[in-house]
């Protein structure tokens, strides 16, 4: 086997870049394989296209008559493309996307006069096999009906030859079964809560976007190298390896000079993107060896999650094209950085105001903090869910593990707007005094744009950090799918808006307040409410850990302990209120998401022990031999004096001997509790017995295999070393 490691070195040594150019400049190709509204104009009626975009912009639906059109113009733009086949692209609870593809092609019914056929029932809805995907018990695995149905928010696209259709998927009894229907609801809802809230200060808004901007980091490596690491196949990330006596430590990777092979992938993808509407904008290397991160313009939010995970996938197919192999995983090397997806978010009105900017007029500026101190009001109530959003058998290892960000959520706002809630926590109670408005608006709020000159840099430390005119949501995992975390993250902000109405209409009705003193004093009890959550300082230090757990703030390093929060009381009634999901539909999502945290520890655990036993011990015995024999030839040479000058040899014998029975022995255990796990019918026992039992032994029986990779002679090592894999470009 340690010919099939050295042949892959030899493979990754002698490539050489593919050859690619671009086609046009970015502005000209951007968006050509997305039916958009220029492609529209072109191809539909304008009836049609005046019914796309009302669908888009005001949510009104689209009749069977028109969706027959629409269908009719999406057809030919595709074939005049060479497009043959169509699909409904959509993405279920497997954190993938799925699609099924059809042919436009159709014939009678005696097999004569061939035609392209695509209408209205087939753009609107389809009927895919749903049986095989995760449900969490909405339906028995027989029922296998499962609907897509058309978001025409989100434009269809052409990849390859295939139209796809952006689609959301649900039950034959109206249950979400997939992540983009309760973002499309939280949207909604944000959409209406921030909108009654801004016309405290513009009468003329009529809608309010939530924005995203991902940032998506992954590593590359040659795809020789990673066909010869079984674990890196299977699980996507290496189970066990010695670090490379060169990491990241001299920080010369990070933003430095971009590898040919890396860039040539980079600018390949690029036009992929661009074809596609993808507005990626910036790509850089990132802080590990053979660590990168790309990241786009900001958009609409359902159709940024659209793009992130067409982006994924897209990513995969082009570094095929550069035998190249794209890690998405978290941490897929110990001993270096591993990668996150830094959600930056935001909210922007009909009339081309960032509710998160501010200002140079103090009204402004009121409507900016009335936006920033209710987000942070939502995340201190909510905290534990927002954990929840992103947890992940793959995130553990970066949150809670001294990585960025850690398992506490908390906000980071800077010392300067600190000071602004300080001032602003000061507000009488009640009737504010001429001089004291006056004061407020124009030394305090009048004067935020000046403070926040001085406030760009963010804490590297902290999971949720305001940065100038976002938030940045630093704790999302690099394999997640955007949804989880932007349906969370929407909706606590959708339902702290809807509060903060109530209680300032309240205040004006009940208390003859005008509208400035009412904001003022429900702004004033939400800064004394939320202090918990803000924090300013290293938020890796011990601490910290004992400051927030004397706050009372969550500190779940677990999945499965930070799962338990999206069943409580309080997120049930949450998604239920606000109509973005019910309790079946909830707790469904907590199964599911045990489920797959069961199973991806349950499949390491397996590949663990498969490489342990079948690759390790064997390579560790066959050295072993070699050693064994040159001790009996050195007894025969030197008779009693062996000993003595083979001393280093015998020693380094009974070393490897004792890795091999901890690798053994470990295994053997590991087993045994992963069978008790298995017999568990609970799915909250059966991960915690997964994250308690089992997981354990990963890091002991990883930790004797590392030991015996830098005993055992690197000609015999079968396993492709870290060195080769962060280090061969």
């Amino acid at each position: 086997m340690s010919t099939l490691r050295f042949q892959a070195l030899r493979e990754a040594s002698n490539r050489k870049p593919v050859q690619f150019e671009e086609t046009d400049r970015k502005s000209t190709i951007f968006g050509s394989n997305v039916f958009n509204d220029k492609a529209m104009k072109q191809y539909l009626t304008s009836d049609a296209f005046k019914g796309v975009r009302d669908a888009v912009q005001h949510g009104t639906k689209i009749d069977r008559k028109l969706a027959d059109y629409i269908a009719m113009g999406m057809k030919e733009w595709a074939l005049s493309k060479g497009v043959t086949h169509y699909t409904h692209w959509f993405q279920p609870l497997t954190g993938t996307t799925a699609e099924k593809h059809d042919a436009f092609f159709e014939t009678s019914y005696d097999g004569s006069d061939p035609v392209e056929k695509f209408g209205g029932a087939q753009l609107v809805q389809q009927e895919p096999d749903a049986s095989s995907f995760p449900n969490g018990g909405i339906r028995n695995t027989f029922e296998a009906r499962g609907y897509t149905a058309w978001d025409p928010t989100s434009p269809a696209f052409i990849f390859g030859t295939t139209l796809c259709i952006p689609t959301v998927f649900i039950s034959y009894t109206g249950e979400a079964l997939d992540y983009k229907t309760p973002l499309l609801r939280a949207l909604m809802v944000m959409d209406e809560a921030a909108t009654e809230v801004c016309k405290y200060f513009d009468k003329n808004v009529k809608k309010v976007t939530a924005t995203l901007g991902w940032e998506q980091e992954y590593f590359l490596v040659d795809r020789s190298l990673a066909n010869s690491r079984p674990d890196l196949m299977m699980t996507g990330r290496t189970l066990l390896g010695h670090t490379s006596a060169k990491g990241q430590q001299l920080d010369d990777h990070y933003f430095g000079s971009i590898p040919t092979r890396a860039l040539t992938y980079m600018r390949d993808l690029e036009q992929e993107c661009m074809l596609l509407g993808i507005p990626v904008k910036t790509r850089h290397n990132e802080v590990a060896p053979n660590q990168f991160e790309l990241a786009p313009i900001f958009e609409e939010t359902n159709l940024a999650v659209d793009h992130n995970c067409l982006l994924m996938d897209v990513m995969e197919k082009v570094a095929e094209r550069h035998d190249l192999k794209v890690l998405f995983h978290e941490k897929p090397f110990k001993g270096v950085n591993g990668s996150g997806k830094h959600n930056n978010w935001s909210l922007a009105t009909d009339t081309g105001v960032n509710l998160l900017s501010p200002s140079k007029t103090p009204m402004s500026n009121l409507q900016f903090l009335t936006f920033f101190i209710n987000t942070i009001k939502a995340v201190n109530d909510n905290e534990s869910l927002l954990r929840a959003a992103i947890a992940s058998a793959s995130n553990d290892h970066r949150l809670g593990a001294n990585e960025a960000p850690p398992a506490i959520i908390s906000v980071f706002i800077g010392e300067q707007l600190t000071k602004v809630l300080a001032e602003l926590e000061g507000v009488t109670a009640g009737k504010l005094s001429p001089e004291e408005k006056t004061d407020l608006k124009l030394n305090v709020v009048g004067k935020i744009p000046d403070v926040l000159l001085d406030n760009t840099d963010r804490n590297r430390t902290s999971p949720f950090a305001f940065t100038g005119n976002k938030f940045e949501f630093r704790a999302v995992g690099s394999t997640a799918n955007c949804s989880n975390a932007m349906t969370t993250l929407n909706a606590i902000v959708a339902k702290q808006l809807r509060d903060f109405k109530v209680e300032v209409d309240a205040l004006i009705d009940s208390k003859d307040m005008k509208k400035d003193d009412a904001i003022f004093n429900v702004l004033r009890e939400y800064i004394k409410q939320s202090k918990k959550i803000l924090f300013e300082g290293d938020g890796y230090s011990d601490e910290w850990e004992a400051e927030a757990k004397k706050r009372g703030l969550s500190n779940f390093k677990t999945t499965p302990e930070a799962l338990k929060a999206r069943i409580s009381k309080q997120s049930l009634d949450l998604f239920s209120e606000l109509n973005i999901m019910n309790h079946v539909e909830v707790e469904a999502r907590y199964e599911i998401e045990l489920e797959e945290y069961t199973k991806k520890i349950q499949i390491e655990g397996r590949v663990l022990g498969d490489i342990s036993k079948n690759h390790v011990i064997p390579t560790a015995i066959r050295y072993q031999n070699t050693l064994i024999t040159n001790v009996k030839g050195l007894k025969d040479i030197f008779g009693d004096d062996f000993e003595t000058i083979a001393k280093e040899q015998i020693i380094l014998i009974r070393e490897i001997s004792g890795h091999i029975e901890g690798i053994n022995s470990k295994v053997e255990e590991m087993t045994n509790e992963r069978k008790k796990a298995n017999n568990m019918t609970d799915a909250q026992g059966m991960a915690e017995a997964y994250c308690n039992n089992v997981k354990p032994y990963f890091e002991i029986i990883r930790n004797h295999c590392d030991k015996l990779e830098l005993l055992v002679d690197n000609e015999l090592w079968t396993l492709t070393k870290y060195r080769e894999l962060l280090f061969t470009k």
